[in-house]
């Protein structure tokens, strides 16, 4: 299936997601950002932890 069929399929069974970021010691919900801070949000780099063994 391509996604656009999995996404219509589904549809009734989606919900929002709030994502949170942590903002000077504590965490809020990037929806409440003003555009210029979702804008800095988008282009942030994430971190990926590297597992050796």
């Amino acid at each position: 299936m391509k996604r656009d069929e999995i996404l219509k399929k589904y549809a009734d069974k989606r919900t929002k997601c709030v994502v949170y970021t942590r903002v000077m010691g504590y965490h809020r919900p990037v929806e409440s950002f003003n555009l210029g801070k979702k804008g800095e949000h988008k282009e942030r780099v994430k971190f990926v932890e590297c597992i050796n063994d």
